[in-house]
């Protein structure tokens, strides 16, 4: 069988239910110019961040628009705002190739999430793929082939039971939270050095339970760096870092180098 194209959802989706190595980038600013440009950079998905960024519908869809321009390598991603079919839904019709949900605690919220994504018989998805039937589907089978779906383990009770949550049919992956991982598990804030050891045991155990029920085991990273580390200790999907944290560093990089100090604030 041929593979399709790279670039493509369906090739994406191929590639990370076999579990290959893919790295994505972080999208929180609603400004497709920019992230047009992101795409095109190399990486193998954007993921906008509906739940924590500052993107409306509207941007939303226009950054996915931006993200299947020429010459991108990348697919279009979305952290929805919530587990619940609605933005689900609206993500998906907008031409998301996938979604990553948060704050799944149990198997029924993972399940409920894969039904989010899914049509009918195996989901509740209602069929209106206005934008996404140029380029994924439109027929439902060819859209469930063409569609991932990830689950964000992120708290004490995701963790405790990710190994029900992994053996979700039709679940694609799971994605740990950095964040909210670190303050569940007993952090002050969210880059808490004195949960280190507890934190890189829940990293062993997601990412070891996951290859177990044969699922992509993702994860967001501070940096470039960060993520091969990642990659190298058994995740098959990392993301990094974000465009306004880049943007923050670079033009404060820029400022301290002008002023001949040694960092900008």
């Amino acid at each position: 069988m041929t593979r399709p194209p790279s670039g493509t959802p369906a090739a994406f989706a191929a590639a990370l239910r076999a579990r290959e190595q893919l790295i994505g980038y972080w999208s929180v600013l609603d400004s497709p110019v920019s992230t047009e440009r992101i795409a095109r950079l190399g990486y193998d998905y954007v993921a906008l961040d509906a739940q924590h960024g500052l993107i409306e519908y509207s941007g939303l869809l226009a950054s996915l628009t931006a993200i299947d321009t020429k010459g991108s390598t990348a697919v279009g991603l979305v952290r929805t705002e919530a587990n619940d079919p609605a933005p689900i839904g609206r993500a998906l019709d907008a031409g998301a190739a996938g979604v990553i949900v948060p704050l799944i605690d149990t198997a029924q919220d993972a399940a409920d999430a894969v039904a989010a994504v899914r049509y009918p018989p195996l989901g509740r998805r209602s069929y209106g793929p206005m934008r996404s039937g140029l380029r994924i589907g439109p027929d439902p089978a060819e859209a469930h082939e063409q569609t991932v779906v990830l689950a964000m383990i992120e708290t004490a009770d995701g963790l405790a039971n990710v190994a029900e949550i992994c053996a979700t049919e039709g679940l694609d992956g799971v994605y740990v939270g950095p964040s909210d991982l670190r303050i569940a598990l007993g952090g002050a804030t969210s880059t808490d050095p004195a949960v280190d050891d507890r934190f890189e045991a829940a990293l062993v155990t997601v990412r070891e339970t996951a290859a177990a029920a044969g699922i992509a085991a993702g994860i967001h990273n501070a940096d470039g760096a960060s993520a091969a580390r990642r990659l190298a200790e058994g995740f098959t999907f990392a993301t990094v870092s974000s465009d306004l944290t880049h943007l923050a560093q670079i033009a404060g990089s820029h400022l301290a180098a002008a002023r001949g100090t040694e960092e900008a604030r």
